[in-house]
């Protein structure tokens, strides 16, 4: 599993034309789902974006996660992360779990996230969705379950 996180004074997702989700101040994350993904890292994954001290305190330092500043968390369906781009020029995409699986995993993600408490909010999976943010700092950071 692979999540692009990114600290954002606001962010929307927009479905033929119609904004369907929309968060102020929080964290706007891509998640891709690899083949052979578990709960166990959409569990992992949930914990450490929440947990992310990525929020400036009162110094200027990044010392406050998404939990101590009660922020909300748009999370987004982007299976393009399981691009594989070594060969050729066109992506192939063998490594991205089956859209079933994918989808449920992504339902368990949003789901782990709301029960931690989190405002969570989504796009809409295998939906051709417009995606907006003003990324703040800019703060990006990419996790992969593979490589923790």
């Amino acid at each position: 599993m692979k999540a692009v996180v990114q600290r954002v004074k606001s962010a929307h997702v927009t479905v033929e034309n119609t904004i369907i989700s929309n968060i102020g101040n929080g964290l706007m994350v891509l998640l891709g789902i690899q083949d052979g993904d578990t709960e166990r890292e959409a569990d992992f994954l949930v914990e450490k974006i929440i947990h992310l001290r990525i929020f400036e305190d009162n110094q200027g330092k990044m010392n406050l996660s998404l939990k101590d500043i009660k922020s909300e968390l748009l999370v987004i369906s982007q299976f393009t992360l399981m691009g594989d781009c070594k060969k050729g020029r066109r992506p192939s995409f063998t490594k991205a779990a089956a859209p079933d699986r994918a989808n449920t995993l992504y339902e368990y993600f949003i789901g782990r996230a709301i029960e931690s408490g989190v405002v969570t909010k989504s796009g809409q999976f295998q939906a051709n969705m417009d995606v907006s943010l003003i990324n703040q700092g800019p703060v990006t950071l990419v996790l992969d379950t593979r490589e923790i």
